[in-house]
Protein backbone atom coordinates (compact mmCIF):
# COMPACT_ATOMS: atom_id res chain seq x y z
CA UNK A 1 0.00 0.00 0.00
CA UNK A 2 2.86 2.45 0.91
CA UNK A 3 4.78 1.23 -2.09
CA UNK A 4 1.53 2.20 -4.42
CA UNK A 5 1.23 5.10 -2.43
CA UNK A 6 4.88 6.25 -2.91
CA UNK A 7 5.04 5.78 -6.90
CA UNK A 8 1.52 7.87 -7.31
CA UNK A 9 3.02 10.30 -5.29
CA UNK A 10 6.49 10.03 -8.11
CA UNK A 11 3.93 9.67 -10.81
CA UNK A 12 2.12 13.21 -9.82
CA UNK A 13 5.23 14.83 -9.22
CA UNK A 14 6.86 13.87 -12.75
CA UNK A 15 3.53 15.05 -14.54
CA UNK A 16 3.37 17.97 -12.62
CA UNK A 17 6.89 19.27 -13.02
CA UNK A 18 6.32 18.24 -16.68
CA UNK A 19 3.45 20.46 -16.63
CA UNK A 20 5.54 23.12 -14.97
CA UNK A 21 7.94 23.82 -17.22
CA UNK A 22 5.81 22.86 -20.64
CA UNK A 23 3.99 26.26 -19.39
CA UNK A 24 7.35 27.89 -18.98
CA UNK A 25 8.40 26.96 -22.61
CA UNK A 26 5.10 27.89 -23.92
CA UNK A 27 5.20 30.99 -22.06
CA UNK A 28 8.69 32.16 -23.62
CA UNK A 29 7.39 30.84 -27.20
CA UNK A 30 4.59 33.45 -27.24
CA UNK A 31 6.89 36.37 -26.33
CA UNK A 32 8.94 35.21 -28.88
CA UNK A 33 6.31 35.20 -31.21
CA UNK A 34 4.97 38.34 -30.08
CA UNK A 35 8.14 40.42 -30.03
CA UNK A 36 8.56 39.08 -33.89
CA UNK A 37 5.17 40.23 -34.45
CA UNK A 38 6.34 43.97 -33.11
CA UNK A 39 9.86 43.60 -34.61
CA UNK A 40 8.54 43.09 -38.27
CA UNK A 41 7.28 46.34 -37.65
CA UNK A 42 8.45 48.57 -40.83
CA UNK A 43 6.88 52.33 -39.97
CA UNK A 44 6.46 53.88 -43.86
CA UNK A 45 8.77 56.04 -45.09
CA UNK A 46 8.98 59.35 -45.30
CA UNK A 47 6.92 60.28 -48.31
CA UNK A 48 4.36 57.38 -46.74
CA UNK A 49 4.08 58.45 -43.44
CA UNK A 50 1.22 61.11 -43.92
CA UNK A 51 -0.49 58.66 -45.93
CA UNK A 52 -0.29 55.69 -43.65
CA UNK A 53 -0.57 57.44 -40.62
CA UNK A 54 -2.72 60.56 -41.00
CA UNK A 55 -5.72 60.42 -38.65
CA UNK A 56 -9.00 59.14 -39.82
CA UNK A 57 -11.11 61.76 -42.57
CA UNK A 58 -14.38 60.94 -43.40
CA UNK A 59 -13.54 62.40 -46.72
CA UNK A 60 -12.45 58.59 -47.08
CA UNK A 61 -15.40 57.61 -47.01
CA UNK A 62 -16.37 58.91 -50.62
CA UNK A 63 -16.01 55.53 -52.54
CA UNK A 64 -17.37 53.44 -50.53
CA UNK A 65 -20.97 51.31 -50.16
CA UNK A 66 -23.27 53.06 -48.05
CA UNK A 67 -23.53 50.17 -45.46
CA UNK A 68 -19.59 50.52 -44.72
CA UNK A 69 -19.41 54.38 -44.78
CA UNK A 70 -22.48 54.22 -42.19
CA UNK A 71 -20.10 52.10 -40.07
CA UNK A 72 -17.01 54.08 -39.97
CA UNK A 73 -19.07 57.21 -39.09
CA UNK A 74 -20.74 54.83 -36.19
CA UNK A 75 -17.12 53.78 -34.98
CA UNK A 76 -14.76 56.30 -36.06
CA UNK A 77 -14.66 59.61 -34.54
CA UNK A 78 -13.79 62.23 -37.57
CA UNK A 79 -9.91 62.71 -37.10
CA UNK A 80 -9.40 60.34 -34.70
CA UNK A 81 -5.95 58.43 -34.92
CA UNK A 82 -5.44 55.12 -36.83
CA UNK A 83 -4.24 52.11 -34.76
CA UNK A 84 -0.91 51.10 -34.95
CA UNK A 85 -0.97 47.49 -32.87
CA UNK A 86 -3.43 46.08 -29.71
CA UNK A 87 -3.21 44.07 -26.83
CA UNK A 88 -6.89 42.80 -26.09
CA UNK A 89 -7.39 40.59 -22.80
CA UNK A 90 -10.82 38.64 -23.22
CA UNK A 91 -12.39 36.02 -21.01
CA UNK A 92 -15.55 33.21 -21.96
CA UNK A 93 -15.72 29.80 -22.76
CA UNK A 94 -15.14 27.58 -25.82
CA UNK A 95 -16.16 23.96 -26.97
CA UNK A 96 -14.60 21.64 -29.59
CA UNK A 97 -18.39 20.63 -31.52
CA UNK A 98 -21.97 19.93 -31.01
CA UNK A 99 -22.54 18.41 -28.08
CA UNK A 100 -19.17 18.70 -26.21
CA UNK A 101 -19.18 20.58 -22.88
CA UNK A 102 -18.21 24.39 -22.40
CA UNK A 103 -14.96 25.45 -20.86
CA UNK A 104 -13.86 28.71 -19.44
CA UNK A 105 -10.80 30.20 -20.96
CA UNK A 106 -8.98 33.85 -20.52
CA UNK A 107 -6.90 34.82 -23.47
CA UNK A 108 -4.68 38.08 -24.39
CA UNK A 109 -4.92 39.15 -28.43
CA UNK A 110 -1.94 40.49 -29.72
CA UNK A 111 -2.39 42.43 -32.93
CA UNK A 112 -0.49 44.22 -35.09
CA UNK A 113 -1.98 46.73 -38.25
CA UNK A 114 1.46 47.26 -40.18
CA UNK A 115 2.47 44.71 -40.75
CA UNK A 116 -0.80 42.76 -40.36
CA UNK A 117 -0.84 39.60 -37.58
CA UNK A 118 -1.69 38.72 -34.49
CA UNK A 119 -0.65 36.10 -31.71
CA UNK A 120 -3.38 35.00 -29.68
CA UNK A 121 -2.53 33.21 -26.44
CA UNK A 122 -5.10 31.68 -24.76
CA UNK A 123 -5.54 29.53 -21.23
CA UNK A 124 -8.65 26.96 -21.28
CA UNK A 125 -9.58 24.44 -18.59
CA UNK A 126 -10.93 21.70 -21.65
CA UNK A 127 -9.53 19.08 -19.25
CA UNK A 128 -10.14 18.53 -16.02
CA UNK A 129 -7.43 18.85 -13.85
CA UNK A 130 -5.31 18.93 -16.91
CA UNK A 131 -3.41 22.49 -17.73
CA UNK A 132 -3.92 23.59 -21.54
CA UNK A 133 -2.74 26.42 -23.59
CA UNK A 134 -3.42 27.53 -27.16
CA UNK A 135 -1.84 29.65 -29.34
CA UNK A 136 -2.73 30.52 -32.80
CA UNK A 137 -0.85 33.12 -35.10
CA UNK A 138 -0.28 34.68 -37.85
CA UNK A 139 2.83 36.62 -38.78
CA UNK A 140 5.08 37.63 -41.88
CA UNK A 141 2.70 35.41 -43.85
CA UNK A 142 2.67 32.32 -42.15
CA UNK A 143 -0.15 30.68 -40.07
CA UNK A 144 -0.14 28.03 -37.10
CA UNK A 145 -2.43 26.73 -34.87
CA UNK A 146 -0.54 24.39 -31.48
CA UNK A 147 -2.04 23.24 -27.89
CA UNK A 148 -0.08 22.56 -24.56
CA UNK A 149 -1.46 19.92 -23.07
CA UNK A 150 -0.10 18.63 -19.65
CA UNK A 151 3.03 20.18 -20.33
CA UNK A 152 3.49 18.47 -24.05
CA UNK A 153 2.93 20.85 -27.28
CA UNK A 154 0.50 18.85 -29.25
CA UNK A 155 1.82 20.16 -33.14
CA UNK A 156 -1.03 21.66 -34.63
CA UNK A 157 -1.58 22.89 -38.01
CA UNK A 158 1.25 25.13 -39.30
CA UNK A 159 2.83 26.97 -42.77
CA UNK A 160 0.45 25.67 -45.02
CA UNK A 161 -1.55 27.30 -47.14
CA UNK A 162 -4.78 26.64 -45.59
CA UNK A 163 -3.53 27.95 -42.25
CA UNK A 164 -2.40 31.17 -43.35
CA UNK A 165 -6.42 31.79 -45.15
CA UNK A 166 -8.12 30.69 -41.51
CA UNK A 167 -5.60 32.77 -39.94
CA UNK A 168 -5.63 35.77 -42.22
CA UNK A 169 -9.89 35.15 -42.38
CA UNK A 170 -9.62 35.82 -38.69
CA UNK A 171 -7.64 38.60 -38.35
CA UNK A 172 -10.04 39.76 -40.60
CA UNK A 173 -13.30 39.19 -39.18
CA UNK A 174 -11.62 40.27 -35.89
CA UNK A 175 -10.87 43.46 -37.07
CA UNK A 176 -14.36 45.10 -35.75
CA UNK A 177 -12.20 45.30 -32.58
CA UNK A 178 -9.42 47.59 -34.46
CA UNK A 179 -11.99 50.10 -36.48
CA UNK A 180 -9.42 51.46 -37.92
CA UNK A 181 -7.47 48.36 -39.77
CA UNK A 182 -10.91 47.96 -42.01
CA UNK A 183 -9.96 51.10 -43.62
CA UNK A 184 -9.27 50.84 -47.60
CA UNK A 185 -5.63 52.68 -46.72
CA UNK A 186 -5.05 49.42 -44.68
CA UNK A 187 -5.20 46.98 -47.94
CA UNK A 188 -8.81 46.14 -47.18
CA UNK A 189 -10.77 46.14 -50.16
CA UNK A 190 -14.94 46.78 -50.11
CA UNK A 191 -17.84 46.10 -52.56
CA UNK A 192 -21.42 46.25 -52.26
CA UNK A 193 -23.84 43.11 -51.62
CA UNK A 194 -27.05 44.68 -51.02
CA UNK A 195 -29.12 44.44 -48.25
CA UNK A 196 -27.40 46.38 -45.56
CA UNK A 197 -24.40 43.81 -46.73
CA UNK A 198 -20.93 44.43 -47.89
CA UNK A 199 -17.72 42.24 -49.04
CA UNK A 200 -14.59 42.72 -47.23
CA UNK A 201 -11.20 41.20 -49.16
CA UNK A 202 -7.61 41.64 -48.06
CA UNK A 203 -4.36 40.12 -49.20
CA UNK A 204 -1.53 39.79 -47.46
CA UNK A 205 2.02 38.18 -48.82
CA UNK A 206 0.72 34.72 -51.03
CA UNK A 207 -2.77 34.55 -49.17
CA UNK A 208 -6.08 36.51 -49.74
CA UNK A 209 -8.94 36.35 -47.50
CA UNK A 210 -12.45 37.29 -47.90
CA UNK A 211 -15.94 37.94 -45.43
CA UNK A 212 -19.11 39.20 -45.88
CA UNK A 213 -20.12 41.80 -43.50
CA UNK A 214 -24.21 42.29 -42.33
CA UNK A 215 -24.63 45.83 -40.83
CA UNK A 216 -27.05 47.24 -38.64
CA UNK A 217 -29.28 50.27 -38.91
CA UNK A 218 -26.73 52.17 -37.11
CA UNK A 219 -23.59 51.16 -38.78
CA UNK A 220 -22.65 48.44 -36.55
CA UNK A 221 -21.14 45.26 -37.40
CA UNK A 222 -23.46 43.10 -36.34
CA UNK A 223 -22.20 39.26 -38.09
CA UNK A 224 -19.36 38.33 -40.21
CA UNK A 225 -19.20 34.95 -42.38
CA UNK A 226 -16.79 33.08 -44.96
CA UNK A 227 -15.56 29.96 -46.02
CA UNK A 228 -13.10 29.37 -43.70
CA UNK A 229 -10.48 26.29 -43.81
CA UNK A 230 -11.35 23.67 -40.49
CA UNK A 231 -9.24 20.81 -39.37
CA UNK A 232 -11.36 17.58 -39.96
CA UNK A 233 -9.20 14.85 -38.89
CA UNK A 234 -6.16 16.07 -40.16
CA UNK A 235 -7.31 17.56 -43.00
CA UNK A 236 -8.11 21.28 -44.13
CA UNK A 237 -11.46 21.10 -45.06
CA UNK A 238 -13.17 24.28 -46.05
CA UNK A 239 -16.66 25.38 -43.97
CA UNK A 240 -18.69 27.70 -43.64
CA UNK A 241 -17.78 29.65 -40.31
CA UNK A 242 -19.19 33.52 -38.41
CA UNK A 243 -18.84 35.50 -36.22
CA UNK A 244 -21.57 37.60 -34.13
CA UNK A 245 -20.83 40.77 -32.35
CA UNK A 246 -22.50 42.84 -29.75
CA UNK A 247 -22.45 44.85 -26.86
CA UNK A 248 -20.76 47.75 -28.46
CA UNK A 249 -19.08 50.36 -26.24
CA UNK A 250 -16.34 53.72 -26.75
CA UNK A 251 -13.51 52.50 -25.76
CA UNK A 252 -10.19 54.89 -26.98
CA UNK A 253 -12.64 57.31 -28.43
CA UNK A 254 -13.96 54.23 -30.85
CA UNK A 255 -16.98 51.89 -30.63
CA UNK A 256 -15.90 48.35 -30.73
CA UNK A 257 -17.94 45.59 -29.72
CA UNK A 258 -17.46 43.36 -26.36
CA UNK A 259 -18.88 40.28 -26.47
CA UNK A 260 -18.83 38.37 -29.46
CA UNK A 261 -19.69 34.53 -30.60
CA UNK A 262 -18.25 31.56 -33.19
CA UNK A 263 -19.92 29.20 -34.70
CA UNK A 264 -19.05 26.87 -37.70
CA UNK A 265 -22.05 25.66 -39.91
CA UNK A 266 -21.72 21.59 -39.88
CA UNK A 267 -24.34 19.48 -42.50
CA UNK A 268 -25.87 22.60 -42.24
CA UNK A 269 -26.14 23.24 -39.30
CA UNK A 270 -25.02 26.67 -37.17
CA UNK A 271 -22.80 25.01 -34.19
CA UNK A 272 -21.54 28.04 -31.70
CA UNK A 273 -18.00 26.74 -30.55
CA UNK A 274 -17.13 30.18 -28.74
CA UNK A 275 -17.97 32.83 -26.66
CA UNK A 276 -15.67 35.74 -25.44
CA UNK A 277 -15.84 39.27 -23.83
CA UNK A 278 -13.19 41.62 -24.07
CA UNK A 279 -12.24 42.58 -20.77
CA UNK A 280 -9.97 45.28 -21.26
CA UNK A 281 -8.10 46.85 -24.77
CA UNK A 282 -5.05 48.61 -25.29
CA UNK A 283 -4.08 50.59 -28.21
CA UNK A 284 -1.16 52.01 -29.69
CA UNK A 285 -2.70 55.23 -32.02
CA UNK A 286 -0.07 56.54 -34.63
CA UNK A 287 1.01 59.94 -34.27
CA UNK A 288 2.14 61.49 -37.59
CA UNK A 289 5.77 62.38 -37.21
CA UNK A 290 5.69 60.63 -33.61
CA UNK A 291 6.38 56.93 -35.11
Amino acid sequence: MRRDLAVLTATGATLSGAAVAGTVMWNRRTAAEVERLWDTFEGPSKDDEAAVWRPYSERELVALPDPVARYFRFALPDGHAVIRRARLRQSGHMRTGEGKPWAPFTAVHHVSVVPLGFVWDASWHGLPLVPMRIRDRYVEGQGAAQMLIGGIVRAGSVGSPEVASASLTRYLAEAAWLPSALLPRSGVSWSSLGNGRAAATLRDHDTNASIDVQFGDDGRIDFVSAMRYRDVGGRAVLTPWGGRFSSYDRIAGMMIPREATVEWTIAGKPVEVWRGRIESAEYELALVGGG
